[in-house]
């Protein structure tokens, strides 16, 4: 099962943006066996270190904060090698995640109130892991957040971009949570010698490069608190997007390619869609598209959600070519 994980499609798009004079390609990371790209994440975290034996099937315990993806790939790993894992979330979590979860045989922490100080639920989610490994043996943390694993794992996604283009690659948007995509990502195409210009696409809200936190509807990118791994990120340009720019992003993929993916993907086609007059007509832009958009049928493709959010907002998506 864990030998799935990696060598996820490439696949060009003709129809997103039919009278841009470049070429789009996705990279649909939704094909890994546990639903996203955080599958490869979870798998190098955790991988050597059972085959170390640092990690003992029937005795560890991995603990870590995830409310997504990530949650769902340590579940997906530690069922295959017998090791208990502990998922701390919070009240945000989706119904569906945490169906997911249970079906994976993983135990649930969810911390019921945000970090006093910061109102934000992630120092707190954070808190609850480091008492949780104080407390039970044998306890091993991840830490996706500062583990340079984290990043090396997504080496090898963008090692597959490069091999499948033959290096012609002009420009690399990535949304960015952790920063482990954008690190892993934008160290490669560097050691490669390779002149891509990589663009962060962050949230409105989101504090990973200077911006004031603020609530978001949409998980899978940005982030409260500035990630340990932010420090080795350096992309070319910043695109912050709003949850509205997701849910059209999502939406004119659905409409325009049938690809159902997630809301960081649409945070990618919207910015890409901000720099298309910037981006020379013959070039090859590559957008990361991390996750499936089956968890994500109660908001971002739920036109009562929609409507209730930002209102009657159908013609973006239906009438709109550009």
């Amino acid at each position: 099962m864990l030998s799935a994980v990696g060598n996820t499609p490439l696949v060009q798009l003709v129809r997103l943006f039919p009278q841009f004079p470049s070429q789009v390609f996705v990279k649909l990371e939704r094909f890994n066996p546990g639903g996203s790209i955080k599958d490869r994440t979870a798998l190098t975290m955790l991988r050597d270190r059972v085959r170390s034996g640092e990690l003992v099937p029937g005795r560890s315990v991995v603990i870590e904060s995830s409310s997504g993806n990530l949650a769902i790939g340590l579940a997906q790993v530690c069922a295959y090698y017998g090791i208990r894992f502990v998922c701390v979330v919070d009240p945000r979590t989706t119904r569906q995640n945490l169906a997911i979860l249970t079906a994976y045989r993983a135990e649930i922490e969810v911390v019921e109130h945000p970090d006093p100080a910061t109102g934000e639920y992630l120092p707190a989610r954070l808190s609850r892991v480091r008492e949780l490994c104080e407390r039970i043996p044998y306890a091993y943390r991840p830490d996706q957040y500062a583990n340079p694993l984290n990043a090396a794992a997504q080496r090898e996604t963008m090692a597959e971009i490069v091999s499948a283009l033959d290096g012609r690659i002009d420009y690399l948007f990535c949304s960015t949570g952790t920063c482990g995509t954008l690190v892993g990502c934008a160290g490669y195409l560097r050691d490669a010698g390779l002149s891509t210009r990589v663009v962060a696409v962050d949230a409105v809200g989101s504090a990973i490069f200077g911006g004031v936190p603020a609530p978001r509807l949409i998980p899978g990118h940005g982030a409260s608190v500035v990630p340990p791994l932010a420090a080795g990120a350096s992309p070319d340009e910043v695109v912050h997007v709003s949850d509205l720019d997701c849910v059209v992003g999502c939406r004119l993929l659905l409409t325009r390619e049938a690809i159902l993916a997630g809301g960081s993907s649409g945070a990618t086609v919207a910015a890409l869609r901000r720099l298309i007059a910037d981006i020379p007509a013959g070039a090859t832009s590559v957008l990361i598209l991390p996750d499936n958009g089956d968890r994500y049928l109660d908001t971002v493709y739920s036109d009562d959600w929609v409507t209730r959010h930002f209102g009657e907002i159908t013609h973006l998506w239906k009438d709109e070519r550009s």
